[in-house]
């Protein structure tokens, strides 16, 4: 009995187009490139997402989500104190983005390019979402008295720009230079300590 093909959804084109990217690079993917390895129409590709630069959108989003989904679970984490969930969140994102560098450098050197074209929307978001989730982190950790943060809004920011060298994909080469580890503890208890009630 012939198998039935699949349906064809924007889930299976964004994870055709990462293979797709990952073969050919951000310059020379081409939606006809996605659509023959579905097995359909570049119109059917097109039915989903109106335009190449669109499809390209949602591919770099669909990356980007994959960060923010485990560090929201910290964040909602009922057992972490304050520091402790400031520790985890920030080391859970330095971890996830050295994962995306060195497991699959063919396709981080591919969302580097693409980031820097969706900088205004998708990239945009992702750090309000990011910054979102550190805000919620320091603002309990001033109403659990652990923090002293007057704008937990501003404190977040300040501390997401400080440790730009351990998730901005621009430094990703120092990720794995001796000693980046110490680097990065070093820097997280001074972030902590200034956050610190009465610090």
């Amino acid at each position: 009995m012939p198998s039935t093909p699949q349906t064809l959804t924007a889930e299976r084109i964004l994870e055709a187009t990462e293979e797709v990217l990952r073969r050919h690079g951000p310059a020379k993917a081409t939606v006809v490139d996605v659509a023959r390895a579905l097995g359909v129409s570049h119109g059917s590709v097109y039915r989903h997402f109106r335009t190449k630069a669109a499809l390209r959108e949602a591919v770099t989003k669909r990356w980007l989500d994959r960060t923010t989904g485990v560090l929201a679970a910290i964040v909602a984490a009922p057992d972490l104190d304050p520091e402790t969930r400031l520790r985890e969140w920030l080391a859970a994102l330095f971890a996830a983005k050295r994962r995306k560098a060195f497991d699959d450098p063919e396709l981080f050197a591919t969302y580097t390019v693409l980031t820097t074209e969706t900088v205004e929307t998708v990239v945009g978001e992702h750090v309000a979402e990011l910054t979102g989730q550190l805000t919620e982190i320091v603002r309990a950790g001033a109403a659990a008295g652990a923090f002293t943060a007057e704008d937990p809004a501003t404190a977040a920011g300040a501390v997401f720009r400080a440790t730009d060298r351990f998730h901005d994909p621009h430094y990703a080469r120092e990720w794995e230079q001796p000693g980046v580890e110490d680097d990065f503890e070093a820097l997280l208890n001074l972030l902590i300590r200034g956050l610190r009630a009465g610090g």
